[in-house]
């Protein structure tokens, strides 16, 4: 039974029918009473989760970058919510249980800043690197001389990712990011996105495909 405290326009203590009321700090409130879930691991909630896990997992590493490559799809969300909903709706391949990514779909960063054009990705195994070309496209659209590169490299055999979120001049068109030693041999998924030198604006990221970092 609730309890009036301050008569009957006042906040209550308790529970009337399904209503409860209580108080936080000297402010009053009222919660609807939680509902028994009758299954609460239905085939969709386990389809779910399980998606949810497999995005999980690749993007919660890389949160540093998520909340650039994201930020202007944060309205009402985080930039790491935007990104899981848009992986896990646009990038998740498969049925239950053996759901697995598309790396051609995957997307790490989103934004209206004009994408680079004729990007590519390859291995110099005499310096360890991966290098990343593009064309400079500087003056189309809103695209900017001073614009940054953000190239991601993404190991699926480790889990691992290195990455630069102010890396080389949109106007420089090339940078090569050093890889660890024990990376030889494995292959990686290679993404390359932009960012305005303010921080406001980014471009949708291009996949430039997977390179085996071949030993030399």
């Amino acid at each position: 039974m609730g309890t009036i405290k301050q008569g009957i326009l006042g906040g209550f203590s308790g529970k009337v029918g399904t209503v409860i009321g209580s108080s936080w700090k000297g402010i009053s409130y009222m919660r609807g009473q939680a509902q028994h879930v009758k299954n609460p691991r239905s085939a969709g909630q386990v389809n779910q989760r399980t998606k949810f896990a497999l995005v999980m997992g690749f993007l919660q590493p890389v949160v540093p970058y998520i909340r650039i490559g994201f930020k202007s799809q944060a309205a009402k969300q985080t930039e790491f919510n935007a990104a899981m909903s848009y992986t896990i709706k646009n990038a998740v391949t498969g049925s239950y249980p053996s759901y697995a990514l598309d790396f051609t779909k995957i997307i790490v960063s989103k934004g209206g800043l004009t994408q680079v054009t004729g990007a590519t990705a390859t291995w110099d195994n005499n310096r360890n690197e991966v290098k990343i070309d593009w064309t400079d496209n500087s003056g189309v659209g809103n695209a900017l001389a001073t614009d940054k590169a953000m190239p991601f490299i993404y190991n699926k055999d480790k889990g691992e990712t290195i990455y630069d979120t102010a890396g080389a001049t949109r106007a420089t068109h090339t940078q090569s990011l050093t890889v660890p030693n024990d990376w030889e041999g494995d292959k990686v998924e290679v993404y390359l996105g932009m960012v305005s030198e303010d921080g406001k604006e980014v471009a949708d990221s291009i996949y430039l495909g997977e390179v085996t970092l071949t030993p030399a």
